[in-house]
């Protein structure tokens, strides 16, 4: 029904986990993760305690393979059980149990986990972990390819109908108050993987703070066309000169508080790429609404 990847990222300490499955809503009952402890996923008829549980043995000194046998130990239905669990030092260990759908099972690489059931057979998670371990890039993206390199493996012989995207990184939360650096869910969709990836760039421009190679200084032509935008959406109320005063920031900030991209706002007259972009392409659908 199910296939998921656990990972961690030596570079940033950023730890996630990544499922699609034939179940709607997989978000709320699979993946767990904390910032500087672990992540896990827990499915096939899945014990959601396994979640806390397992990351608070991390947290107390257990090895993943300790956990996991902890975990599934004492279950009286572990033979229905699947899990993948990894901790901060990139360790990782699978469990499925006997009487999970065929094919299933799991397999390890370099600071990730892959494992499924009702799956096309091993090729799905192999395909996952291979694919994981030559991606470049954030891990959230390293996640998702491989889910799309499960998917087109074989993946749920049942087929598609959810996935979830989840990575703790900390203070990475919005406004840095907690770990949730990326919490996503589709729950029902005929394209799960797919729409995740949509939704992610939607969160990455929304949630992601700025990045410090992306800043550029409002000089004169990107004054004078905030202003004519601004103006347009009528939050800046003077003329197009194309001097980057205190009038103008104030506006910028106000509509970008507006437009939430809250994340990305700033006290000087510098301006992110990736936000001026993506103004300037909704203004342009604003403008063909109005005709």
């Amino acid at each position: 029904m199910t296939f998921s990847i656990v990972a961690f990222d030596p570079a940033n300490g950023d730890l996630g986990v990544a499922v699609q499955s034939k179940f709607p809503n997989v978000g709320v009952s699979i993946p767990f993760a904390k910032a500087g402890v672990g992540a896990v996923a827990t499915q096939c008829y899945c014990n959601t305690s396994y979640g806390p549980r397992g990351l608070a043995l991390l947290e107390n000194g257990a090895s993943p393979e300790q956990a996991a046998a902890i975990l599934t130990g004492n279950d009286a239905q572990r033979d229905y059980r699947q899990l993948g669990i990894i901790d901060a030092r990139g360790r990782a260990a699978s469990f499925t149990g006997a009487n999970c759908f065929d094919w299933a099972g799991s397999w390890q690489g370099t600071c990730c986990a892959a494992q499924g059931n009702t799956l096309a057979g091993p090729r799905v998670v192999e395909a996952m972990v291979r694919t994981f371990e030559t991606t470049p890039g954030p891990l959230a993206v390293r996640l998702m390819a491989a889910l799309q390199a499960g998917q087109a493996a074989g993946g749920d012989r049942r087929g598609q109908q959810s996935a979830a995207l989840k990575v703790a990184r900390a203070g990475g939360g919005y406004g840095g108050f907690d770990d949730r650096y990326v919490d996503i869910s589709v729950y029902d969709h005929p394209t799960p993987i797919v729409e995740l990836e949509r939704l992610y760039a939607i969160h990455r421009l929304t949630y992601f703070r700025s990045d410090p190679d992306q800043l550029v200084e409002i000089d004169t032509a990107i004054a004078n066309e905030l202003q004519q935008i601004l103006h347009a959406r009528s939050f800046y109320k003077g003329v197009a000169s194309g001097v980057c005063d205190e009038e103008l920031l104030r506006a910028l900030r106000d509509f970008m508080g507006w437009e939430n991209y809250d994340e990305r706002i700033r006290d000087d007259d510098r301006i992110d790429l990736e936000v001026l972009n993506d103004i300037r392409q909704k203004h342009a659908l604003w403008l063909r609404a109005r005709g």
